[in-house]
């Protein structure tokens, strides 16, 4: 397990590595615009995590495991990934000067892997499954010497993603709510620790899709449940099963898991695309979604504060 230490030295490791991204407080005039039959909070922010460099979260879990080895012992780095992740480290190796492997499954978009390759990774499908291309990654981290990073479920990774909560907390310091798209969990766990540990009467909410719901399942079964079916389009929310820590990071900290569709996703996506120029991916609405349709319930006049978690076009070219 990591701790509030973890994620407070994290934000001093990768500071100057990744960008500290804003908060945009959305007007009660504009979200009467989106009312759907539920009493929307009043003050709603919006994280915008899809501003940081490479479009995603995932640079912050990236740098703080990469800049933990001496960089003279660091030969390469290595991992399996929905997109968003592996598109992270490609940027971290360029950085650091050092190669970077990310052998995939087959359902990451063709987008994703052009991105990793012009960042300078090795990124190839090698399977169908993230099971597959994950074992493919620790066989190539034993044949190179490279360093294996999980994409959700390592401390130093998970203490990265915590760093958007302590910036959170210092730009809405009287939160009510944090709602929090979920993947594997890591972003997840991060956030809600660094901000329940500082402030334990902020509700957390954590979003899956509804053909994706592996933790929700697993919180629900007391132990890991893998899942036989994948039905979403949102990739980078999709991983068949989380991990131990992940499931008891959310057992500690999360106070709600609720579901939102591939189409409720879309919407919202439009929405934030048509009000506030905001090009996320599915994944990077569905914290909202869960508020515009208020699968998400949250008293009137809470101080909400939605992470915008990844960029992308999906959803809102159409």
């Amino acid at each position: 397990m990591i701790s509030l230490s973890d994620v407070e030295a994290a934000a001093a490791r990768i500071h100057g590595h990744v960008r500290r991204t804003p908060v945009l407080r959305v007007g009660a005039a504009r979200l009467d615009e989106a009312l759907v039959g539920w009493s929307l909070p009043q003050e709603l922010y919006l994280k915008l995590e899809l501003l940081q460099v490479t479009g995603s979260f995932k640079p912050r879990g990236a740098f703080n495991r990469a800049l933990l080895e001496p960089r003279e012992a660091l030969r390469g780095l290595v991992t399996s990934s929905g997109g968003n992740h592996g598109i992270a480290m490609a940027h971290v190796g360029r950085e650091l000067g050092v190669p970077v492997a990310v052998p995939l499954f087959a359902t990451v978009s063709p987008e994703k892997v052009a991105r990793m390759r012009a960042l300078g990774a090795e990124a190839e499908i090698v399977g169908p499954t993230f099971q597959v291309s994950n074992a493919r990654a620790r066989e190539i981290a034993g044949e190179r010497n490279y360093l294996y990073i999980h994409p959700f479920a390592e401390g130093p990774g998970i203490a990265g993603a915590g760093t958007i909560g302590l910036e959170i907390l210092q730009d809405v310091p009287e939160v009510d709510v944090v709602v929090i798209a979920v993947g594997g969990g890591g972003l997840l766990g991060g956030v809600s620790l660094a901000i329940k540990e500082r402030r334990p009467q902020v509700r957390i909410l954590g979003v899956e899709p509804t053909g994706a719901d592996a933790l929700t399942r697993s919180l629900e079964a007391g132990q890991l449940v893998t899942l036989d079916r994948i039905n979403t389009k949102a990739a980078t929310l999709a991983p068949p099963a989380s991990e131990q820590i992940n499931l008891e990071l959310a057992r500690r900290y999360v106070d709600e898991m609720v579901h939102v569709t591939d189409e409720e996703m879309q919407q919202t996506a439009q929405w934030l695309w048509q009000q506030f120029a905001i090009p996320t991916e599915l994944a990077g609405a569905a914290s909202t979604a869960a508020l515009l349709t208020g699968r998400a319930r949250v008293k009137p006049g809470s101080r909400v504060v939605s992470i915008v978690c990844g960029a992308g076009a999906a959803g809102w070219t159409a």
